[in-house]
């Protein structure tokens, strides 16, 4: 019996040590917000902090200007980018490893370029990655499919205005279908194309204005949705026929920007210019649920830009000014409201058991998520940065306005 338990003693050894041998699989990070769309990372050792001399492992010049965040498949980093005159519109492939550009690829040339705002660039989209394809956007400028060896496979134009900022919103894969926010001064729709060709499959046309927010696939038991917020109004479509499964109405807020997120059986709408609130929909209703389906309403700390951010029963949200707010998911109650700091674009991260929100002055606090708040670290980084982060392999991929940075332990 002796030997018996010494054999099998010696085998969980031998057995857990070459589980510790097997290779780590890296996370991707394939789209804006990652993997779900809702700012969550599964890796772990991520940097606390860093600054210019600390924790970077490379920092590469990239050239032209964009505000794209990092998208990541393997040791592959794609971004977009745009001369400063607008007129050349570019896809960028960063070796993860090394940070060296291993590819500078022209997607469009224009004859001329409309002007954007000021935070705003020509080159704000986030690509989306799938295999060895590369989905670029470039708001009404734009849309196109490249292999990872640099070959355009097709390009589109999606007639319609970026209205009075520039392109803005990014687009997002179901199944076979790229689909895309054009929400224009002069007209308004949501649009699926084609991942293989470019083809328009659904185009379902709204009445609104300008807006500039990513849509959300959430997967449900009852059906898949794609909520997609616009001027005035929010909207859950089928993913695979546009149908228009339930809306929300929201008066005068528009020009939104931040991408919905999803838990609970909420999603959680920020309104946008004018009228910036924050609502929380139950998505299991039918037609107009304005006055049915709305559990509970914010007005005060909204963001206009930055994202929210749910972890548990828990909601993150921080103003474009700096004040970071801890909500109850169900309910609305405020557990926290807190000033960090900072002017905010970027959405934040929870990775590691932490929060990391990143002003565009480069500053990053850091924060333990609960019902109290407990600011875990502060870290500086040169020049802007309205990109928001992207993770993988245990490392933070953070975009200023002149490079991208690796930040490892």
């Amino acid at each position: 019996m002796v030997k018996s338990f010494l054999f099998a003693t010696e085998h969980m050894k031998f057995a857990l040590l070459l589980l510790l041998s097997l290779p780590v699989l890296a996370q991707d990070w394939p789209e804006f917000r990652g993997p779900s769309g809702q700012g969550h990372a599964t890796e772990r050792g991520l940097p606390l902090t860093w600054s210019e001399s600390q924790h970077i492992k490379w920092k590469t010049v990239i050239p032209g200007k964009g505000w794209s965040s990092p998208a990541i498949q393997g040791d592959r980093i794609w971004l977009t980018t745009a001369t400063e005159d607008g007129k050349s519109l570019r896809a960028l492939c960063v070796d993860r490893n090394t940070g060296a550009i291993q590819q500078n690829i022209e997607v469009f040339r224009l004859k001329s370029a409309a002007t954007t705002h000021a935070k705003n660039s020509h080159a704000s989209p986030t690509p989306v990655l799938e295999g060895d394809k590369i989905y670029v956007h470039f708001g009404a400028m734009g849309t196109a499919c490249l292999n990872t060896a640099g070959e355009i496979l097709w390009k589109t134009k999606l007639e319609y205005d970026n209205g009075q900022h520039g392109p803005g919103g990014s687009p997002v894969l179901y199944d076979n279908l790229l689909i895309v926010n054009c929400d224009g001064q002069s007209e308004q729709f949501v649009v699926a194309l084609d991942k293989a060709t470019g083809k328009v499959r659904w185009r379902k046309y709204r009445q609104g204005a300008q807006a500039y927010a990513t849509p959300l696939v959430v997967r449900l038991p009852a059906g898949d949705q794609v909520i997609s917020i616009g001027a005035f109004r929010t909207f859950a479509y089928e993913p695979r026929t546009g149908k228009e499964i339930w809306n929300v109405s929201y008066g005068e807020g528009f020009s939104n920007v931040p991408r919905p997120v999803f838990g609970h059986g909420l999603t959680f709408i920020c309104t946008g210019f004018m009228q910036p609130s924050l609502l929380a929909v139950r998505v299991d209703g039918r037609g107009d649920v304005t006055k049915s389906h709305v559990a509970w309403t914010l007005k005060r700390g909204v963001s206009l830009t930055p994202s929210p951010l749910l972890v548990g029963d828990e909601l993150y949200l921080v103003s474009d000014n700096g004040i970071a707010t801890c909500l109850d998911a169900k309910t609305g109650a405020t557990h926290w409201q807190m000033r960090i700091g900072g002017n905010h674009s970027a959405s934040p991260l929870y990775a590691d058991g932490r929060i990391y929100f990143l002003s565009e002055e480069g500053e990053s606090v850091v924060i333990a998520p609960g019902k109290t708040f407990q600011k875990l670290a502060t870290n500086q980084l040169d020049g802007a940065t309205l990109a928001s982060i992207a993770v993988s392999n245990g490392s933070l991929f953070i975009r200023s306005q002149t490079h991208l940075y690796r930040l490892s332990n």
